[in-house]
């Protein structure tokens, strides 16, 4: 019936459904099926191939990819990963991100911005989402370390891609995905020029890690440190609007 409310499926109502394993993670899923199972009935060696087949769990668990609602406004900038939030700050953004590109188009400037950080460890989702909806302007990798992705300074020295979105009314929003202590590699699923909306799939980081936000200038975050984040469904912040939140930068 008209205004009947509907769930991300089109649904009236909602329903549990097991998350699908992305297709990135699909071979580590079955290549180590295939090493417990050698270990464990061709070799015989039970006290390693059940081990080896719990860990076969935990490969597919971490490469899992639920649905996810997302909040409807142009205003709001989402969660782009699942994680914790272990930091929020005012910091300049990234110099790969300050800058007009090739084309003339701007940046995100030279001036402090709010930088919200959040923590993904390996038991979360590691699935990367757009903030917000618009034109990928830039994607730079950075190769580099492989420090605690926890510490302040994994933003300047670990390996990392940053990703500048452009919205339709020319704000920007950027975002960095940086590699951590076991995270070995940074997968994007999209290229400068693609058209994302808010909460679209855009890249994975195997095995824990972390992502920082740079919010526009004047626009204040609407999470607090320790608070767990959900990709492309929670409110990181809405843009043009004042936080009620004080004293959260540091």
């Amino acid at each position: 019936m008209a205004g009947e409310l509907k769930d991300n499926r089109g649904r009236g109502i909602g329903e549990w459904s097991f998350p699908p394993v992305h297709p990135e993670g699909r071979r580590f899923g079955l290549l180590a099926l295939a090493i417990s199972l050698i270990v464990l009935f061709l070799v015989d060696w039970e006290y390693l191939g059940w081990p080896l087949l719990a860990l076969t769990g935990g490969v597919f668990a971490f490469f899992r990819d639920p649905e996810r609602v997302v909040p409807q406004s142009d205003r709001l900038i989402v969660a782009p990963a699942d994680g914790m939030v272990s930091l929020i700050t005012q910091v300049a953004p990234p110099p790969e991100l300050q800058g007009a590109d090739e084309q003339g188009r701007p940046g995100l400037g030279s001036e402090p911005v709010t930088r919200i950080s959040i923590f993904m460890s390996v038991f979360d989702v590691h699935i990367n989402r757009a903030p917000v909806a618009g034109t990928i302007r830039r994607i730079v990798y950075v190769p580099g370390r492989f420090l605690n992705a926890d510490l302040d300074k994994a933003s300047e020295e670990n390996e990392r891609q940053h990703i500048l979105i452009e919205k339709a009314d020319g704000a920007a929003v950027g975002f960095t995905q940086i590699a951590g202590l076991v995270a070995r590699r940074i997968v994007p699923f999209v290229k400068p020029g693609d058209i994302v909306a808010a909460g679209q799939r855009v890249g994975l980081i195997r095995f824990g890690s972390r992502v920082d936000v740079y919010l526009p200038a004047g626009t204040d975050p609407k999470v607090l440190p320790g608070q767990r984040m959900i990709a492309g469904e929670t409110v990181l912040a809405e843009i043009g609007a004042t936080a009620l939140i004080e004293g959260v930068t540091q």
